[in-house]
C-alpha cells in the first residue's frame, strides 16, 4: 500500500517562501513519476510541478521560475521549493505518485495560504 505524507505548508506573506516535503512508502520510488498539485477553494486541482523518474521536470507558466521540484530516491522524498509566493498560490497542495497513467496515489494535502 502506497502512502504519501506531505508537510511544510503554512501561512506566509506575499513574496515569501515555503518548502513542502512529501515522504513516500510502499513503492519502488526511483521508478515512478512524482508531482505536486494544488486545489484552490472552488477550483479544480491543477499541476504545479512534476518530475519524472529520470529527473525531467515540468512547470506550468504560472509557477515557472518560482517553484522548484526535486527528489531524493534514497530518502523516498520529493520536495517543492516555492519562492516569490503570490496570494493566488493559496490552496491545498497535494503530492502525487504516478506508477502508470491508470495507477496513481495522492497524499492527504497540506494547506498553503499566502496573504497579501
Amino acid at each position: 500500500q502506497v502512502q504519501l505524507a506531505e508537510s511544510g505548508g503554512g501561512l506566509v506573506q506575499a513574496g515569501g517562501s515555503l518548502r513542502l516535503s512529501c515522504a513516500a512508502s510502499g513503492s519502488s520510488f526511483a521508478r515512478v513519476g512524482l508531482g505536486w498539485y494544488r486545489q484552490a477553494h472552488g477550483k479544480q486541482r491543477e499541476v504545479v510541478a512534476r518530475i519524472s523518474s529520470g529527473g525531467i521536470t515540468y512547470y506550468p507558466d504560472s509557477v515557472k521560475g518560482r517553484f522548484t521540484i526535486s527528489r531524493d530516491n534514497a530518502k523516498n522524498t520529493v520536495w517543492l521549493q516555492m519562492s516569490s509566493l503570490k496570494p493566488e498560490d493559496t490552496g491545498v497542495y497535494y503530492c502525487n505518485l504516478l506508477i502508470t497513467p491508470g495507477v496513481q496515489f495522492w497524499g492527504q494535502g497540506t494547506q498553503v495560504t499566502v496573504s497579501s
